[in-house]
């Protein structure tokens, strides 16, 4: 088999991602769900599907050692990929996301009304946060195409790497990509607030020279996107201001109530049926209340505070995946093990309220 076949059989299965190992089987991950494939293939076999994803520079560095992240398209053109080239017990092995060949929109992603608010915000800064996997990716190019179709102005994207390509429509669009236009996130931030954008997209907050560069970028009058690896609202904002040194804390708080418009925390749920996965989300709009609990180390309320306040476009987790059993899309015992709080889950299903 080569890689060419193996990424057909993938996507004609609705695969999101590909695993292979030089002396193993290969995997594949539908629908959340990892599935072996048999026969294993020889080591020669493995590695040569390897080889045929990477130019002869980065097989030149995969085998001095060197772990790789890029995007590429297959040989036909028609499908683009996000490639991790590591290694384990000696040996090569690549895990490969399937990328869509169009960008969705948010409304066939099935995402909350609120983020269509979020992209005609003028300036602030705006969060989608999730574990790896749950369409964070997917859901700020969505909202990066939207602002693309419906608004003149300049946004400045930084990924690592690049995966969707963008072209222009009403906005002009520059993408910049770790490793090859610039050395890191908050290198790129500094000098993106010097290159006239009205939006800018990051595509990882990862630490806290990053968080600041985004925060002085959304004080600034920018539009700022970004990501987290959080699974709430409240953890997010913990995140942030735990990653900051302790004497700077109390005014980063100031700072987020100031320019935090709102954060998206999402995951990707299998359906009931199996023919699928469906978004679960919470969503927080910043309002006098919520910025209240930050500024007064509060964010343990926020919960009860998004609970009470659905008339902004904000709901928890909890009441999204009580949605979602309700409308038969999830079963119970996959919405619990998805639930932050599952006795609050369980409440809520009673007809209690979320505390």
């Amino acid at each position: 088999m080569t890689f060419e076949q193996l990424l057909d059989y993938a996507i004609a299965n609705e695969c999101s991602d590909i695993h292979i190992t030089v002396g193993t089987h290969l995997a594949v991950r539908r629908f959340g769900t990892l599935q072996i494939i048999n026969p294993e293939p020889t080591m020669d076999e493995a590695r040569a599907m390897l080889y045929e994803i990477m130019t002869d520079e980065q097989r030149e560095l995969a085998e001095g050692g060197r772990d790789l992240d890029f995007a590429r398209y297959s040989k036909n053109g028609k499908v683009r990929m996000r490639v991790n080239i590591y290694h384990q017990r000696n040996n090569l092995a690549a895990s490969i996301r399937i990328l869509n060949e169009t960008i969705p929109d948010f409304y066939s992603l099935k995402l909350p009304d609120v983020i269509e608010s979020f992209c005609k915000l003028p300036r602030g800064l705006v969060l989608i946060t999730g574990p790896t996997g749950s369409g964070k990716t997917t859901t700020l190019a969505s909202m990066i195409d939207y602002i693309n179709k419906n608004r003149p102005c300049h946004i400045m994207t930084i990924e690592d790497p690049i995966e969707y390509i963008y072209n222009h429509k009403l906005a002009m669009i520059h993408q910049r990509e770790l490793g090859k236009d610039v050395s890191d996130y908050a290198t790129a931030l500094r000098s993106s607030l010097r290159e006239d954008p009205d939006i800018i997209l990051v595509g990882e907050m990862r630490d806290y020279e990053t968080i600041s560069a985004a925060i002085t970028a959304a004080e600034t009058g920018h539009l700022v996107f970004s990501t987290l690896h959080t699974t709430s609202a409240a953890q997010t904002v913990d995140r942030i201001i735990d990653g900051c040194p302790m004497e700077g804390r109390d005014q980063l708080r100031i700072q987020l109530t100031n320019i935090l418009y709102g954060v998206v925390s999402q995951q990707l749920l299998p359906l009931q049926d199996g023919n699928g996965r469906i978004v679960a989300t919470e969503t927080m709009v910043m309002n006098p209340a919520i910025g209240n609990l930050i500024r007064e180390n509060k964010t343990n309320q926020i919960p009860s505070t998004i609970q009470a306040n659905g008339a902004m476009g904000m709901h928890t987790l909890n009441s999204d995946l009580k949605r979602l059993i309700s409308n038969g899309m999830v079963d119970r015992a996959t919405a619990f093990s998805y639930s932050n709080d599952r006795d609050s889950l369980q409440r809520l299903l009673n007809g209690g309220s979320l505390h």
